[in-house]
This record gives structure tokens, sequence and C-alpha cells, in this order.
């Protein structure tokens, strides 16, 4: 009973969260005034304007003659409507390779590779920081363990685009062993020639991501996005282990009659384990908000670079859309990593006086 009421309790200020943060993206956004920018030689930016007083975002002035912005609570009340009661999420405007076309389209369009990168990332990082991070508790003091310390607080300290560009430079140009940069869906279908790959936009092409090249050429990012989880998780992994292992009950689990493995691997790792398991599944739940830095560096046709050519363009309904999606993921993140505590150690009660 305290753990539904805790469920609910959590959600209806997630939800309160969501709106507050939304609307204050939508005023705030609407604020900015029209962009042009991305209308090309020979192209009318009225055409522009034209599309945001059909939207409802602009209005004529019977006054001035002139095109004004509609009230921002008109703007935000159509919107939440077309939302709601259409699903629609709007169209581009500003970006020229996505105007006119419907955002949610566009996005589906862009989850696969998203969602494969960060996937890959996170099953390489879970097992292998783990394991290094019971290594070192087993091996604490000694130089094993010192020197997985110092490599774990380098991992940490230095930023991600470091390794990005780290291994764009040496791997994949000097060495010339991966890619420079993720396969896009057309160089997929001219590599594999009538194997019966078509190219759909705005809906899901799994299969043209499942092939050795695309792939390889998603290893890079991959393994830039592993590092720091990497070492994320053997740090947190040591610590919790170190503790354990020198808690009163492993004493008494010895004395009877327990070996140190028996003893680590029945009672140590299991409550070791209860605070990494929940950064875990919020790991996993996270997959889909994806890395906007690691997208841009290696040109990855993802959610994060469309996301960040929607800012640069002021693209409204785009930034709109991928705001409260960003948003949306995080939260859940959270409430996820929350909740499972209660399930993974029956001990914890969530919401219990």
């Amino acid at each position: 009973m305290y753990m539904f009421k805790y469920i609910c309790k959590r959600i209806s200020l997630m939800l309160v969260t969501f709106t507050i943060i939304f609307i204050t993206c939508f005023v705030l956004v609407k604020l900015l005034p029209v962009s042009t920018s991305g209308v090309g030689v020979g192209e009318d930016a009225n055409k522009i304007i034209a599309q945001m007083v059909s939207r409802g975002y602009m209005r004529l002035d019977e006054v001035t003659g002139q095109y004004v912005n509609t009230p921002i609570v008109e703007q935000l009340g159509r919107y939440l409507r077309r939302i709601f009661l259409e699903g629609d999420f709007g169209i581009g405007f500003n970006m020229p390779e996505y105007r006119g076309r419907e955002v949610w389209s566009v996005f589906i369009e862009k989850l696969p590779p998203t969602i494969l990168i960060n996937i890959y990332s996170s099953l390489m990082a879970v097992p292998i920081g783990i394991a290094l991070g019971i290594f070192a508790a087993l091996k604490k003091n000694k130089w094993q363990d010192h020197l997985i310390s110092t490599l774990v607080m380098v991992f940490i300290s230095v930023p991600t685009f470091v390794y990005a560009s780290l291994l764009l430079f040496i791997v994949c140009f000097k060495l010339s062993l991966l890619p420079l940069g993720v396969m896009s869906l057309p160089d997929v279908i001219a590599a594999y020639p009538g194997k019966g790959y078509q190219y759909i936009p705005g809906e899901f092409n799994w299969s043209l991501y499942f092939n050795k090249n695309m792939f390889l050429s998603m290893l890079p990012a991959v393994f830039s996005m592993s590092f720091g989880s990497i070492a994320g998780y053997a740090r947190g992994t040591r610590a919790e282990l170190t503790e354990v292992l020198t808690s009163e009950f492993m004493l008494l689990a010895r004395t009877k009659g327990l070996t140190k493995s028996q003893a680590t691997v029945r009672h140590a790792l299991r409550n070791a384990m209860v605070p990494i398991f929940p950064s875990i599944i919020g790991e996993f739940v996270s997959v889909l908000s994806g890395s906007l830095i690691i997208e841009k560096i290696f040109q990855i046709p993802g959610v994060g670079g469309l996301y960040l050519s929607a800012i640069n363009s002021r693209d409204y309904d785009f930034f709109m859309m991928l705001s409260g999606f960003y948003l949306l993921v995080s939260l859940l993140a959270g409430l996820v990593i929350d909740l499972s505590y209660g399930f993974i150690d029956p001990r914890i009660r969530m919401g219990a006086k």
C-alpha cells in the first residue's frame, strides 16, 4: 500500500515537473524572433511566415499590416490542442532538408541509430565496469587495485569528446582500423546491392542497421560513450563491495564454514549490487536520449544531431518535440531508479513511515 501511494505520488510529481519545464521552454523559445536562416538562394522568406501563419504562430496585424507573433498563451493552447486531439507535433520550418515534413516522422526516422549506439555502449560498459570493480575490491590495496583506481579516475575526469577526438584521429584516421563516421542509410543500401534493402523515410528501417559495415562504423562512437560509464560502474562497485566485505555478517559467514569465494558470491555481491542495479536500469531506460556531442563528432544521423540543428536553426516545432522527448526520458530514468530499489531489495519500502 505504501509503495502504491509512493508510485502515484512520484508519477504525479514527474508530470507536474514535465509540464512546468515544457511550458517554460515553449514560452522562452517563442520570445525569440522569427528566423529565416534556413532559406536558400532563390527561395522566398515569406514561405516560412506563411507556414507559421497557417499553424497559428503568427497573424496579420490589421492596424500596421505587418505579420506579428500570435499571443503566446494562444499559441500554447493551439499547440497542445494539436498534440492531444490530432497527434500533430508540427512541421519543419527552417531546416531546408526537413521543411514541410512532419516532426514525428523525422523523429521516428532518426531514432534507430541513437537507440543502437546507446544499447551497444551499455552492453559493453555494464559487464566490464562491474567486473573491474569486483576485481579491484578483491585486490584491495594491491597494485591491481591502484592501477584500476588510477585509470578510473582518469577516465572519469576526461570529457567524453576527448576520447572521441583521440579515437577519431588515431584509430580511424591514422591507423584506418575503423570508419571515420557512422554509415548513412543510402551508403548501406549501396554497399549491399541486391539484398533488398529499401529506405522508407519516416519509418523504422531496422534491417538497415543490423549488418557488418554499419556495426563497424558505430564502434568508435560506442567506445567513446563506454569509457566514462565503465569507469563509473567500476568505482561504484569497488566502493560498495569493499564496504560489504568488511561488514560483520561476512565474518559470521566465514565462521560458519563458508569459503571466501562462497561468502563473497552468496552474501557480499548480493548486498553490494543493491545500489548498483538501479543505475543500470536507469541507464537502459535512458538509451533513447543518446549523446549530443558524440552524435555530432561521428556524424551519427540520430536524434542528437537533429536537436542541435533545430536549436541552431530555431525550428520551433522540432525544438519543442525533441526538448519534451529528452525531458521525459530524463524524468522517467530518475523515476525508474528510485522505484527499482524497493523491487530489488524487499527490505526497502519506498514511502513507508
